[in-house]
């Protein structure tokens, strides 16, 4: 998972920092996800799904398929 993060932070050309900004987390909490040194809570694995328009199976390398669930 720590690579697909990274991978999709840099496609989206955003810092740890300004990522952490946009979903409400510091910069150091989103880098020890990113580097696989925590595990990232569900409630903050839905705010990467919703700003990256993705799936949670997505991030967590379930598939390989981008594109989002359809909402409820």
């Amino acid at each position: 998972m720590k690579t697909r993060l990274k991978d999709l932070r840099e496609d989206h050309d955003l810092s740890q920092q300004a990522l952490g900004n946009a979903i409400g987390i510091p910069q150091r909490t989103y880098s020890y996800y990113e580097n696989g040194q925590r595990m990232v809570p569900p409630e903050v694995l839905s705010k990467l799904a919703d700003f990256y328009h993705t799936s949670v199976d997505y991030l967590l390398l379930r598939t390989d398929c981008k594109d989002p669930y359809p909402t409820r």
